[in-house]
């Protein structure tokens, strides 16, 4: 019997404990839409506007609808999606063309099954590879120079598992990087490449919580056996174990028959492996076998492709002018850039709007915390430096080379021109330099626009970009 009424009733609930845990702007975006259909023996329907709506929610908030669902729905509570094909859509992916116009898609699932499965007595080649994500790959992972060595080796890792020099290989770098992409993408090209492969992804929390459970219940040795049974690991996160000495200690012992036995192990960290604190000595020693590779801030360049990508691949076309302003607006890490990015998309998917500058400013300041809209002399400088290619303590150095001094000087044009800064203050943020200083800079700058084509050309440019950014 479908009880409408209850279904309702459940998903309201479920809607009040989601709202206290994600922001306003989130609820909005991503549950708002979302209508509920029936509940029917303990399994509750909702219908998501489109697959990539359903695959967000599985990706970003799948504990907290599991939480929610066992809440009011109790442990054997289930949830299931119905996904509605736009009839008027005509830009999404491959995978909804084969779909009948205007009919629906059912996805049956236990929100987190796939991401909290617990260890098995016998290894499950389906129960492992599960546990990749399938958009995670190496044509999505745009390459640059904030992470072209640690691409190039994860390249090397998934062509010859186990076979190269770079076993270990352990990834580092701050929030939002992209380290979890770049270790699943060698995980999913490993499968791709050699099907027979027994690929696992795990966070460390994850491992942690296993080995407590298999403690509990006398079962440390199928835990073990459990993970001796791959032929590639990958530990996500590896600095949470520090301070759990029993767990480092069994991680020491697979970690040591899997290298014996020429199988391919892949780690990530939030720092370099000799900042990881409360880690034992010999594991950290086993660490630097390999290859240790960073992860950095991506440039603009970067940022600019990587925007290209994504919308190209949504099938989405976006102005110059969004382009520019999201890669030089959001400078500080992959999760707030792609977070803005499928904000856009989403708009676009459920309103229509058209994705334009003010959209993009609007979303940026909803997602990105402390995003500075305005020009000021932190950004001229930080915009300036990325541009010429040099670094902010170079500008503010006294060096003479003349790739700086033109990036110096052109930086303290742009102060003078976008700030209300004074020739004294202005010289104060580049070294220490006097007024004087500041006007032979802006005399140059006039002057080399005046006689230099290049020169100038380069001038439109930069200040088109910092007009978006001031505008």
């Amino acid at each position: 019997m479908i009880d409408v009424k209850d279904c309702k009733s459940v998903w309201n609930n479920c809607l009040q404990y989601i709202g206290q845990c994600v922001g306003e702007q989130s609820f909005k975006t991503w549950f708002e839409p979302i209508e509920p259909l029936m509940l029917i023996n303990n399994v509750l329907t909702i219908q998501v506007p489109s697959q990539f709506f359903y695959e967000w929610l599985e990706e970003h908030y799948v504990h907290v609808l599991r939480k929610a669902i066992d809440l009011y729905l109790g442990p054997d509570g289930r949830l299931e999606y119905q996904i509605l094909v736009d009839k008027s859509d005509q830009n999404r992916k491959n995978t909804m063309h084969s779909l009948h116009k205007g009919s629906i898609i059912s996805r049956s699932v236990n929100p987190g099954q796939h991401r909290d499965e617990m260890y098995a007595k016998s290894v499950d080649t389906t129960i492992l590879d599960s546990t990749l994500n399938p958009h995670y790959t190496f044509d999505t992972f745009i390459e640059g120079d904030c992470n072209k060595l640690a691409r190039s080796a994860g390249m090397a890792v998934s062509n010859k598992p186990g076979l190269t020099s770079f076993n270990p290989l352990l990834v580092y770098g701050g929030v939002g990087l992209g380290k979890t992409h770049l270790v699943q993408a060698i995980g999913n090209q490993i499968r791709k490449q050699s099907s027979d492969k027994k690929v696992l992804y795990v966070p460390s929390e994850r491992f942690i919580n296993q080995f407590i459970e298999a403690m509990k219940n006398n079962n440390a040795q199928d835990f073990t056996n459990h993970y001796l049974g791959v032929d590639v690991l990958i530990l996500d996160d590896v600095q949470f174990l520090s301070g759990k000495e029993k767990t480092q200690e069994i991680f020491f012992q697979i970690f040591n028959h899997l290298h014996q036995s020429g199988k391919q192990i892949i780690i990530t960290s939030d720092c370099a492996p000799k900042d990881i604190k409360g880690l034992q000595e010999r594991l950290l020693s086993r660490f630097k076998w390999g290859l240790s590779a960073d992860l950095q801030v991506p440039d603009y360049e970067t940022r600019n492709a990587i925007i290209r990508k994504k919308m190209q691949f949504e099938g989405i076309e976006l102005g110059e002018d969004v382009i520019d302003y999201l890669a030089y607006s959001i400078d500080t890490n992959m999760r707030d850039l792609e977070g803005v990015v499928n904000s856009l998309i989403a708009q676009y998917t459920l309103s229509g709007r058209k994705i334009d500058l003010e959209l993009a400013k609007s979303i940026i300041q909803n997602i990105v915390q402390n995003v500075d809209t305005e020009v000021n002399i932190d950004y001229i400088q930080k915009f300036v430096s990325e541009y010429f290619s040099v670094t902010i303590e170079q500008m503010k150095d006294k060096t003479r080379k003349r790739e700086i001094v033109i990036a110096r000087q052109v930086a303290m044009y742009f102060a003078k021109e976008y700030t209300n800064m004074s020739l004294k203050s202005i010289g104060s943020h580049f070294g220490g330099r006097d007024h004087s200083t500041v006007i032979h800079a802006l005399t140059s700058v006039s002057d080399l626009m005046d006689t230099d084509k290049k020169f100038r050309a380069t001038m439109q440019d930069l200040i088109k970009k910092i007009k978006l950014k001031s505008s």
